[in-house]
């Protein structure tokens, strides 16, 4: 199953290269606002300047919302449409501005209490530490989904958190390498100045995640006595092998040859 969502994320940015290049091209001009702009603005003002970069990090992550939706559409087959954005937009403001506020916190939180624990030096300052560690690590792997559910699940905010931990407990090892997946993609992007993939290769690819492990809980409900460990993940599949279908380098460059 992750081999194939692997391919199929693959083809999917390949057959929609160009809107995903815009898509990306876009993300690094709102990302310029936090990256650039509060260190300008803070050489005047320091509060004005960490004003400048939350707000520039609550539009990023807008940004992020409707791209998503635009990825879900890339991954469910759909032609994306400029003409939907504003739609879109209306749509996810609310929970991309949530996420932004979580992650703004979840730093905040982190630069008081890690230099506390640090300067107490004791074994229940380690234990904290420690315990930071792993909540971090958890909240960061669940929030991976967090997007691609809002796009293909739910839109209230509680239950997008929920099932985002859901995922994670119940798929712990599917979850890890779709967030490892996501973290080698942005790497990857670094070379290219988040260009190619970009932000929509990470979406694209945890949309896809999302998509085909969503088949076992379909599963699960029309098979309530299955067992969970024996997922027909070759039936549940065909469907959309049929779609992505066999390709070669020739027919990935001159589609219409084949």
């Amino acid at each position: 199953m992750i081999l194939f969502c692997i391919r199929k994320a693959f083809f999917d940015f390949w057959d929609h290269f160009l809107p995903s290049v815009l898509c990306n091209l876009g993300f690094i001009v709102v990302l310029s606002l936090p990256m650039l702009a509060p260190a300008a603005v803070g050489k005047l003002q320091p509060e004005l300047g960490m004003a400048v970069f939350a707000v520039g990090v609550v539009v990023s992550f807008v940004y992020l919302g409707v791209a998503s939706m635009i990825a879900r559409d890339i991954v469910s087959y759909q032609a994306p449409e400029w003409a939907t954005i504003p739609l879109y937009v209306r749509q996810t403001w609310k929970a991309s501005v949530a996420l932004a506020l979580i992650y703004l916190l979840h730093i905040f939180l982190l630069s008081i209490a890690l230099p506390v624990y640090i300067a107490m030096g004791t074994v229940l300052s380690l234990a904290a530490m420690a315990f930071l560690f792993w909540a971090s690590i958890i909240w960061l792997v669940a929030s991976v989904f967090y997007l691609p559910i809002r796009a293909q699940l739910d839109s209230q905010i509680g239950k997008i958190l929920k099932k985002s931990f859901l995922i994670v407990f119940d798929n712990t090892g599917f979850a890890l390498v779709v967030a490892f997946g996501a973290l080698t993609v942005l790497l990857l992007s670094m070379f290219t100045a988040l260009l190619l993939p970009g932000i929509m290769g990470v979406l694209i690819w945890v949309n896809s995640a999302l998509k085909l492990r969503l088949y076992k809980y379909d599963y699960l409900n029309e098979h309530p006595a299955a067992n969970r460990r024996h997922i027909p993940w070759d039936e549940l599949l065909h469907d959309d092998r049929e779609r992505v279908g066999k390709r070669s380098f020739r027919g990935m460059i001159f589609p219409w040859k084949e």
